[in-house]
């Protein structure tokens, strides 16, 4: 299947983790770029590329 993957990470000792290769081709991730973090103790951890979280915000506001 070309649009899921599934990888493990580890966390490094600054709390950093590498976002799997497959992660950052499927979703076009670059060097540099600004990423939106989001956690909800009940349902976890979203990661999402900034662009894409303002898109979802300003569609939200609508």
């Amino acid at each position: 299947m070309e649009d899921r993957f599934i990888s493990s990470v580890k966390v490094g000792p600054k709390g950093q983790i590498t976002i799997p290769k497959e992660a950052r081709d499927m979703f076009n991730i670059k060097e540099g770029e600004t990423l939106m973090v989001m956690g909800d103790k009940e349902k976890g951890i979203a990661i999402l590329k900034a662009d894409m979280f303002y898109a979802l915000m300003e569609d939200k506001n609508k």
